[in-house]
């Protein structure tokens, strides 16, 4: 998954997890865990339920960022949007801008977990291509709409786009620690650093490309996550 397979391929599971619509919060809060060394079953109802408020305050974030600007919108305006008062907001974010991660994060994690729970025994490269998810594809299509605007919004925003480039900065170790677990390298050994980059910056730049493509649907985004990770499993031209 994090990188090309033995057999030189690159998996498909990083594209389910971007493609497959939106995954459940609570498979992200399972991915969260798993970087930290924790369980990687499935999250105590708590947990789910703070996953679920975390995510629902990123989207009302986004769309009043999307609507008015990050300037011009208050942490009172975004918590009122999420149906919490302003004290709870602050319990789960630290800055509006920081409000918008989970929706970021989520993919990721899920990526992260399904990497650390597929079977010793199978190559990544087997992983499933899609993951049956609780959401609606409603739901599902909302929350890509949603990270299209946020994507959007990090071309003008200096503060969102720093949280696109630290989420991802992040996510790097936590694929090279399941890339080198796989494949009895160390962590910090020059192949799954490598291998975790190229896989990172592929889906970085694809979700960039799809989102500001001028006619992105939720569906255009498994190609260009495909194409992206092609184009990174070729390697650098002559």
């Amino acid at each position: 998954m994090g990188g090309p397979s033995r057999e030189g391929r690159w998996p498909k599971t990083v594209e389910a997890a971007h493609a497959g619509g939106a995954p459940d919060p609570a498979a992200a809060t399972a991915g969260a865990a798993a970087r930290g060394g924790v369980r990687l079953g499935r999250p105590p109802l708590t947990e789910r339920r703070k996953a679920a408020t975390r995510l629902e305050i990123a989207r009302e974030a986004v769309r009043l960022f999307a609507d008015r600007g990050v300037a011009a919108t208050t942490a009172e305006e975004i918590a009122a949007a999420a149906g919490i008062s302003q004290r709870t907001l602050w319990r789960y974010t630290s800055s509006k801008e920081l409000c918008v991660r989970p929706l970021l994060t989520y993919a990721l994690d899920f990526v992260i977990a399904l990497m650390r729970s597929w079977p010793r025994d199978r190559p990544l490269v087997e992983a499933v291509v899609g993951t049956p998810s609780s959401h609606p594809v409603a739901s599902a299509d909302a929350d890509a709409d949603a990270l299209r605007d946020l994507v959007l919004l990090t071309r003008t925003e200096p503060g969102l786009r720093a949280v696109w480039l630290q989420v991802h900065h992040d996510a790097e170790p936590a694929f090279a620690a399941v890339i080198a677990e796989r494949t009895g390298h160390g962590s910090d050994d020059l192949e799954p650093r490598v291998q975790a980059t190229l896989l990172n910056g592929a889906l970085r730049i694809a979700v960039e490309q799809w989102a500001w493509s001028p006619d992105a649907q939720p569906a255009s985004l498994s190609r260009t996550i495909h194409r992206a990770l092609g184009i990174a499993r070729s390697g650098l031209s002559d």
